[in-house]
């Protein structure tokens, strides 16, 4: 199953797409499992999409786009219907794809789980796997050991089916030559073209249109409401700024915990494995003596011999070397021998699930603690993490009250919490991230208020992000207002001049295209230009789409379309010829696409047939809406 994930990594990549919703704390798992009140948003054959799981999804989408759009983002993207059913639908989808795995009987083992773990280069410190390096990435995501090595088993559940899959889905050769004979098949093409500036002069409004689209259209010359104002944010970073950690308190802290800071043994170790899944127990154990013989023969050709005889294709490039690994990171058998070994002794035969194994320890780093000087900083960290925590809980409340009950100033609250007043540039009613703070839809309502504007009082205390307590004040408001007529003019009558000049371009374009499909053909056409599918640069996107569309049975053959903002443009197509003759590299990478293109439509296919085997409702009502 496995090869087959290996061997098809376009369909497992188009695949794994499907489930690119981030689970960032629990995994798919705890969306099974938990349950909340209100009513349902989906419901797929016995399973349930309740509302609390997919706010919990949609708040993960908004938290990636955040962080792959940085400033950029906006939170009212994801709120259209759109985005709402477009989670949905990838949640879906991913229900799906596990009551499917489930029916197969598809597993992964604890085995397969600790063997990927201690692979990840995030985990590792030396080249090698760090459990103290994995608990504490964990941690700076917010996640467990548990939660993630639940999201990573159903991850790798969800390859095994992509696996399944990609062996299904081959694009015939037959068929990928052919689309790559279209895709490099080349039109010259001549134009001819219906420039909108050569209609402006023409163009006559009538008395009062420029008038009347101004009355019209109000809103497109509307100035929005805008206010300029100071705010406070009391955050546990802020107060955590203040706080300092007396090195009494550090060693009593290391003290307490010094378990903590024990490194357990490692062990650095290469192998030679026979697997014996294709040729069977008895003849693999017999080629893995015959290798120990030749290892015993001589033992600097260890590396050498497992390049040549290693079945494992992690390791054999590299002559067998696996890197160091702590306890429980291997199957139990290979470990056990691994563990007792001295540095340089080779076993005999070990057997696992795998196969039968011949291992040599390599490097042996014995259990040991971390120096107090060498942890210093990250318990300075904690310590001042912790304490920041508990004093911002105490002053939330106590700040909410100051903003409240001294509403004419922040300058109380300022004093009392040793923070700073800072000020905006000017604001708008819509939230938007590139405001900081202030980009917070319900601290905007507070601000926008017609108290907070009247009578420039504080806004309540409002919580912007985890931890994170802000409160503005107004200094400077504009109304909403209207453009004058006068000032917007002259570029309302350009406006209205394009769009008639475009119009009559079109018309006139689309009379002389007639004519020419009935062989009435007297323009003088500009240089032929030689496009392809794959290469259609020299004329606009919109043109190439309308070429290739076009029927060529007959030669010459015409096409026109409409370029707004430009005009009209005629397009003779007067010869095709084959594409060049690629080199075997690039072709085959063009066959690849194409077998990716065949392999998406087929994972497609694969999941409507899902929705129609697992009975799919969806609560139209529930999906929109908001959370309370």
């Amino acid at each position: 199953m496995f090869d087959a994930v290996r061997n098809n990594k376009k369909i497992v990549q188009i695949f794994l797409a499907l489930i690119t919703l981030p689970f960032a704390f629990f995994g798919v798992e705890s969306y099974v499992r938990s349950t909340g009140a209100g009513e349902d948003v989906a419901k797929i054959g016995d399973s349930k999409i309740t509302q609390p799981q997919f706010q919990q999804a949609l708040r993960e989408q908004q938290e990636k786009l955040r962080a792959q759009l940085g400033g950029q983002f906006d939170p009212k993207i994801l709120d259209t219907p759109e985005a709402r059913s477009a989670i949905l639908d990838d949640l879906i989808s991913q229900r799906l794809l596990l009551q499917e795995a489930s029916k197969k009987g598809l597993f992964v083992g604890d085995d397969a789980i600790r063997r990927t773990i201690g692979s990840i280069e995030a985990f590792k410190v030396d080249g090698s796997f760090s459990s103290e390096r994995y608990e504490a990435a964990l941690r700076g995501q917010g996640m467990t050991p548990a939660g993630f090595e639940a999201q990573l088993r159903q991850d790798l559940i969800l390859q095994q089916l992509a696996g399944a899959l990609a062996q299904s889905g081959v694009t015939a050769q037959s068929v990928g030559e052919r689309v790559l004979a279209l895709q490099t098949e080349k039109r010259e093409v001549l134009e001819f073209r219906f420039p909108v500036d050569g209609y402006l002069d023409k163009v006559k409004l009538a008395d009062g249109e420029v008038r009347k689209f101004y009355d019209e259209n109000s809103k497109q010359f509307a100035v929005p409401e805008q206010a300029k104002a100071e705010y406070l944010v009391l955050s546990m970073d802020t107060i955590g700024a203040q706080l300092t950690v007396g090195e009494a308190e550090i060693k009593s802290w290391y003290d307490d915990h010094r378990s903590r800071f024990q490194q357990p043994e490692e062990r650095r170790a290469s192998h030679i494995l026979i697997g014996s899944e294709k040729i069977g127990k008895a003849k693999a154990k017999a080629k893995a003596e015959d290798v120990l013989k030749e290892v015993q023969k001589n033992p600097a050709a260890f590396a050498e011999l497992a390049k040549k005889n290693s079945d494992d294709p992690g390791s054999a490039a590299k002559g067998g070397d696996l890197g160091f690994f702590g306890r429980g990171m291997m199957v139990k058998p290979f470990e056990d021998v691994a563990f007792k070994q001295k540095e340089g002794e080779i076993s005999g035969i070990v057997e696992s699930d795998f196969g039968f194994h011949i291992i040599k320890v390599t490097g042996i780093h014995a259990s040991k603690e971390r120096a107090l000087a060498e942890v210093k900083g990250e318990i300075e960290a904690e310590l001042k993490k912790t304490a920041a925590a508990r004093k911002f809980a105490e002053a939330a409340e106590a700040f909410s009250n100051t903003v409240y009950e001294q509403s004419d100033s922040l300058k109380p609250a300022a004093e009392k919490f040793k923070l700073s007043i800072k000020q905006s540039d000017w604001l708008g009613r819509q939230a938007n991230p590139a405001n900081g703070p202030l980009g917070n839809e319900k601290l905007l309502a507070a601000l926008f208020s017609e108290d907070s504007i009247k009578n420039k009082r504080n806004t309540e205390a409002v919580e912007v992000a985890p931890n994170t307590l802000v409160a503005a004040r107004i200094l400077d408001h504009k109304p909403a207002s209207l453009q004058p007529f006068d000032s917007v003019k002259a570029a309302i009558e350009s406006q209205l001049k394009y769009r008639e000049a475009q119009a009559q371009a079109k018309k006139d374009g689309e009379l002389r295209l007639e004519a020419l499909k009935k062989g009435e053909d007297k323009l003088a056409w500009g240089g032929g230009k030689s496009i392809s599918r794959m290469d259609s640069r020299p004329i606009p996107p919109p043109a190439a789409s309308a070429v290739f569309k076009t029927d060529v049975t007959k030669l010459p053959a015409y096409t026109g379309v409409e370029l707004p903002g430009t005009g009209y443009v005629l397009f003779k197509i007067s010869k095709l010829e084959a594409g060049e003759k690629m080199d075997d590299a690039r072709r085959q990478a063009s066959l690849g696409q194409i077998g990716a293109l065949g392999a998406q439509e087929e994972i497609r296919l694969y999941l409507v047939a899902l929705r129609d085997r697992y009975k799919v409702d969806v609560n139209k009502a529930a999906l929109e809406a908001k959370e309370r």
